[in-house]
């Protein structure tokens, strides 16, 4: 996922779940945080980003098939997005999640 110049990788069951989250936001016109942990390559905190409609965002999964879509964990991200502390990225199980890499242009 690329937004304006920073760019975080995610697997990409995590980024279609991702994908379809920041797209529902963005169509009611909201802004939010997102978080998550720091690949272990760049340091072991956590990174957080301010996502805005009107950003430019670019989305590129690695495999050629759609992952199959988890109802409950999309509700879970959609209300953490709605949230005041912003889109926390965690997985099925409610853990953080750690991303891929990261990488500024």
């Amino acid at each position: 996922m690329t937004y304006n110049a920073v760019t975080v990788e995610f697997d990409d069951r995590t980024l279609a779940h991702l994908h379809i989250v920041i797209m529902q936001q963005f169509r009611r016109q909201e802004s939010f945080a997102m978080s998550w942990l720091d690949s272990l390559a760049s340091g072991d905190g956590r990174s957080s980003i301010w996502l805005h409609p009107e950003g430019d965002l670019y989305f590129k999964f690695a495999g050629s098939r759609p992952p199959a879509i988890d109802r409950d964990w999309l509700g879970v991200l959609t209300e953490s997005a709605r949230s005041s502390q912003g889109l926390v990225v965690t997985n099925e199980e409610g853990q953080l999640v750690r991303a891929l890499g990261v990488r500024r242009s």
